[in-house]
């Protein structure tokens, strides 16, 4: 499972990184007839403006990709610094902390991204910051589970016998042993970016500038009938991305995470309380 979706994670973006050399040309550029169906002279057929859909696709490899990995990269640097400050101060601290995330939780996701970017504009910084401010919360209640757990453990307390401080312990042996879990949780957030990015761009409110294959989706729209691989061939890229995202995410939470039964246990005891 986890060899499966790091397989197409990998395929993917080699196809991103290369799409320069593998579809040359400006992906926007208009280079034939519109409405052309899929043949040898344009593999994935062109849209409606006469843009070739392969160029578009590929080129939209690169957007689609860079914002799961920037979003949720963001979004595991948030909750790793909330979630850590939570389980080691505790107290007052940790359950400001556990409810200000359970907040921004409790917040429907979607709408708030959609609302803050009509409000503020469409710039493609902007989504993938929002994207990413808006995932931190489940990160950040993980590690917060896991690092309380750790830290009852004998080698933390000895840890702090010997004079290590707060950030050393974390460092040197929560997150070591969180690895797994939040590379698993990263990858879950990657593919859950990239969804909401399309979902903005068919919604028209993604960045006119810049080609992802939800661009592609929502001009797609219209055309659904007349022209079935406008929609196709960028939704089977859409869906690969998230199979290989889950995929990997569910590889590496079980294959390589001996302890997930018991992390499991303690959100579910923080949840109930």
């Amino acid at each position: 499972m986890r060899v499966a979706g790091a397989s197409i994670l990998v395929l993917l973006a080699i196809v991103g990184s290369t799409a320069p050399w593998l579809a040359p040309g400006d992906p926007f550029a208009m280079t034939a007839p519109p409405l052309l169906a899929p043949g040898s002279a344009h593999l994935f057929g062109t849209d409606d403006l006469g843009r070739d859909v392969f160029t578009a696709v590929v080129h939209g490899a690169r957007t689609s990709l860079f914002v799961g990995l920037a979003a949720a990269a963001l979004a595991a640097a948030c909750g790793l610094l909330v979630g850590g400050v939570a389980a080691v101060r505790g107290g007052i601290v940790d359950e400001s902390l556990m409810r200000s995330s359970d907040f921004v939780q409790a917040l429907p996701r979607f709408l708030l991204v959609v609302t803050i970017v009509s409000l503020f504009g469409h710039r493609f910084e902007l989504i993938v910051l929002i994207i990413g401010l808006t995932e931190w919360p489940s990160t950040a209640r993980l590690f917060r589970a896991h690092a309380v757990t750790t830290l009852q453990r004998d080698f933390a307390q000895a840890a702090y016998a010997v004079g290590a401080t707060d950030r050393m312990v974390v460092v040197r042996h929560v997150m070591p042993l969180a690895a797994s879990v939040m590379a698993a949780q990263i990858s879950y957030h990657a593919g859950g970016a990239i969804l909401i990015e399309a979902g903005l761009s068919v919604l028209g409110l993604g960045d006119p500038t810049v080609m992802s294959w939800g661009a592609l989706l929502g001009e797609a729209n219209r055309f659904i009938r007349e022209a079935w691989w406008m929609s196709v061939f960028p939704g089977v890229a859409v869906t690969l991305t998230i199979l290989g995202c889950n995929l990997l995410a569910e590889g590496l939470a079980h294959d390589g995470d001996p302890g997930a039964g018991e992390i499991t246990k303690e959100i579910t005891k923080f949840a109930a309380s």
